[in-house]
């Protein structure tokens, strides 16, 4: 009996845990322990709901460059950029397809600054490491200036010439072709809103030494200073390029620039083979969007935003409230029918449900899982799954007891017996729903993920309930119950 008091006291702690999460007014814990007016315990704890629930941003992209100078798998890897970017903004359940041969359709659930969103996801991010070799004195001056790079003028040959097999990724570090440098005087063609500088020593574009292709990671920052900046680290391809001219050019300054823009100028103080800083003059909020653009890539299509709407809930307050109703009365039904066929087991299964609720309600407000209609139907599957484990479970004890086994055994050989069929079903569900998962991460499916997402993790929690959970409840029923089962076994459902 102790195992299960200890069970049945980790239960209690644990529910009434989830009931204060699942509060409306629960936001998380933030504590200032040193009272230097900074949080230095936060959790924040808020619930993530979806386009058709809670409305949010409607936004159709479109490429700046015509159909046909690019392919289509240009097109959807810019899809697979701009999701990555969403996602990263802390969007969940955001929709990003294709649309024809030239769209892009982005649809964000709850997003409190549209027009923060809509330059994040627009901005093509062609970081660019350039050669500023012999221009000491003149470096700091090209701070914030438009200049024009080799690697610009190879994007732009390729996006006139489709057809070509030179990616701009596999020349980072290479030398100007002749065509490059023939057309580097015809500026006009490069789709800026002034005419970027050349290299005044040369006459010529700027040397791109490495794109941001050879970043593997990127992370905002503070300095010890109190300057905001980005920590980068490099590929190993990208380290086998930075590392020997960096190596080769200590003393020298080095642009670090941003479509087209010189972003900072530092000089080299020693060879970078892993990775380095970016240093700037950014503020906190750019110098996090910057780091969340060069970890989600650049993106091989410029974009232009054809429209953008802000779009109420899909399916209406009314409906909402009209569906957590229909939800509420169902597992009423669902507590009603254990107790009244199974009695004591029912009592005790239907503690566990709700406990099992609770769980799943405080997880998806914890995590956040973006609750979407896919995604409520997931865990009201869950629930149904739940229900199903423990008709096993009562189905068994109800043959042992009418076998004639005393109440004792008949309970410990229906949670054995019952475990594991209930154990393989849900493992196998669960399968299904890694399936689902991996499908949803496709542009455009998302909404597949939301249901994969909830009905795994009540599968999930239902091993914990329906045999931890519920077999405690009993036990303790039992307990003070024990000898009124045995004389009357129609208390045990018999």
């Amino acid at each position: 009996m102790s195992s299960h008091v200890r069970w049945l006291i980790l239960i209690i702690v644990l529910t009434l845990f989830c009931i204060w999460v699942v509060l409306p007014e629960t936001q998380g814990i933030h504590l200032d322990t040193d009272g230097d007016g900074k949080d230095d315990i936060s959790l924040n704890v808020q619930q993530s709901l979806g386009l058709d629930l809670v409305g949010g941003l409607r936004v159709l992209l479109q490429s700046q460059l015509p159909p046909g100078s690019f392919s289509p798998e240009d097109l959807r890897t810019t899809a697979n950029n701009v999701e990555r970017r969403v996602n990263a903004l802390g969007v969940g359940e955001a929709t990003v397809q294709v649309q024809g041969n030239h769209r892009i359709l982005v649809e964000l659930p709850g997003v409190r600054d549209p027009q923060q969103a809509i330059e994040t996801i627009q901005r093509t991010a062609l970081l660019e490491f350039v050669d500023f070799s012999g221009l000491a004195g003149q470096a700091q001056q090209l701070v914030g200036q438009k200049i024009l790079t080799t690697e610009q003028v190879l994007i732009q040959q390729q996006r006139q010439s489709p057809t070509a097999e030179t990616t701009p990724e596999a020349t980072a570090g290479a030398e100007p072709t002749a065509e490059a440098t023939a057309s580097a005087g015809d500026t006009s063609q490069i789709p800026t809103e002034s005419q970027p500088l050349l290299n005044p020593a040369t006459g010529q574009p700027f040397q791109t030494v490495m794109t941001g292709s050879g970043l593997q990671a990127a992370a905002a920052r503070l300095s010890q200073g109190g300057r905001w900046e980005i920590q980068f680290e490099l590929t190993p391809e990208g380290g086998k390029i930075f590392g020997p001219f960096t190596g080769a050019r200590i003393g020298q300054p080095l642009a670090i620039v941003l479509d087209g823009v010189v972003l900072s100028a530092p000089t080299i103080e020693a060879q970078l083979d892993t990775g380095g800083v970016i240093t700037g003059q950014f503020t906190e909020e750019e110098a996090k969007t910057l780091a969340l653009q060069l970890r989600s890539g650049a993106l091989p299509i410029p974009l232009e935003v054809i429209s953008s709407e802000t779009v109420g809930a899909t399916l209406g307050q009314q409906s909402v409230n009209l569906s957590i109703r229909a939800g509420v009365i169902g597992v009423m039904i669902i507590l009603a029918f254990m107790t009244i066929n199974y009695r004591v087991p029912g009592i005790a299964a239907s503690l566990g449900l709700l406990v099992f609720v609770l769980l799943n309600m405080a997880i998806f407000k914890f995590i956040p899982v973006t609750l979407t209609l896919p995604a409520i139907v997931g865990f009201l599957i869950s629930i149904g799954s739940a229900v199903d484990g423990n008709i096993l479970i009562f189905e068994r004890m109800r043959e042992e007891l009418r076998a004639g086994k005393d109440v004792e055994a008949a309970v410990r050989e229906g949670f054995s017996r019952a475990w594991n069929s209930i154990r393989d079903s849900n493992i196998s569900t669960i399968l299904i729903s890694a399936v689902l998962f991996l499908f949803g991460q496709t542009p455009g499916a998302s909404i597949v993920s939301g249901f994969a997402v909830t009905l795994a993790l009540g599968l999930t929690l239902n091993l914990f309930t329906a045999i931890i959970v519920t077999r405690t409840f009993l036990h303790v029923l039992l307990t003070f119950l024990k000898r009124p089962a045995e004389n009357r076994r129609w208390l045990m459902g018999v």
